[in-house]
């Protein structure tokens, strides 16, 4: 990748591990390093604008990897909400984003909110169904606050991660209920099973009609793949077909954002002074454990587990870089 790509891509990836997001940090680089070397990702790919109208972008990521046509793509969101009081922004042509929430972080500091989603491989069915047609297609929204941390939501709409199912299964573990099917579409804590099954959805329906909705969001309007032409879990994505959707919107276009701002503020101190349930030391609004979590990292470094510094040693010596400096860092604590 050229220097600059280069270096985006490596700040996506350790903004989510200093968030404590860690399914989507450096644990990453070897999948990315074999996307960019053997699986058809262009390291060299360029985004480029195919069609606008007003607010209204269109992006082709020219087969980048997901991170660069995103950023590309936000930032001429951010552009066009300056102009137009929101802007918005559907990509082509990209691959594997990362986690969502650092492209709806970028419209903080323009006084924005930020709306990011993203389509996925397809690891659920239709409510009711079996066919694994559905993907969890994440959606993030980050609302700035005047005083507190900025409120930031980044979720999918699967009850858990296909990665997640996978380790139980090294471990021999079962899985805890509610979090998959099996293949007739029976729920199941056999980890085998749901590997050959479904990922349940969050909140039977709902989840799935999010899902959906933000898939659609995230490819039908730049003409990227939908569910199954994405590829599938087996044999992986196709290269350059994945899409996204990105929204910024003014918040003087409504209104003084200041004020909006301390009223963001009242909404986190109400959620923070909320009585903790039993079994909970406090309540959290959507964004603030993260936030807390990337100033503590941000402080002590950020702890990783030995499997991820392996992974990424194991690729650096495979692209004939001098690991040393990883073997340096040793063993972290385990996440």
């Amino acid at each position: 990748m050229g220097a600059d790509d280069a270096a985006l891509l490596a700040e996506t990836l350790v903004h989510a591990d200093l968030r404590a997001i860690h399914s989507h940090g450096v644990l990453r680089v070897p999948d990315y390093v074999a996307k960019l070397t053997r699986a058809g990702v262009d390291p060299r790919g360029r985004p480029a604008i195919v069609h606008e109208s007003g607010a209204v972008v269109v992006v082709d990521g020219g087969n980048s990897m997901g991170q660069i046509g995103g950023m590309f793509a936000m930032r001429e969101a951010i552009v066009r909400a300056r102009a137009h009081g929101l802007g918005a922004a559907a990509v082509r042509g990209s691959n594997h984003c990362g986690a969502m929430d650092i492209y709806a972080m970028q419209a903080l500091p323009h006084d924005m909110i930020g709306i990011a989603s993203s389509n996925a491989l397809p690891t659920m069915a239709p409510w009711g169904g079996r066919d694994k047609i559905v993907g969890m297609n994440p959606l993030a929204v980050a609302i700035p606050a005047a005083a507190e941390a900025a409120v930031v939501l980044d979720i999918a709409f699967g009850a858990t991660a296909h990665g997640k199912i996978r380790v139980y299964h090294q471990k021999g573990a079962a899985l805890p209920a509610g979090w998959a099917f099996d293949a007739a579409g029976r729920p199941t804590t056999d980890a085998a099973a749901a590997l050959d099954g479904l990922i349940q959805p969050v909140g039977g329906h709902k989840g799935i009609g999010l899902a959906v909705i933000t898939g659609i969001l995230s490819t039908l309007l730049s003409g990227a793949a939908y569910g199954t032409q994405l590829g599938n879990m087996v044999d992986g994505p196709h290269a350059g077909a994945d899409g996204h959707f990105f929204m910024a919107l003014g918040l003087a276009a409504f209104g003084d954002p200041a004020a909006f701002k301390r009223r963001v503020d009242d909404v986190v101190r109400q959620i923070h002074a909320s009585a903790p349930a039993p079994g909970f030391a406090r309540c959290y609004a959507p964004g603030a454990l993260e936030a807390e979590y990337e100033a503590r990292y941000s402080r002590e470094g950020i702890p990783l587990n030995d499997a991820t510094l392996a992974g990424v040693a194991a690729a650096a010596r495979e692209r004939g870089v001098d690991a040393a400096l990883i073997a340096v860092l040793g063993p972290g604590d385990a996440q």
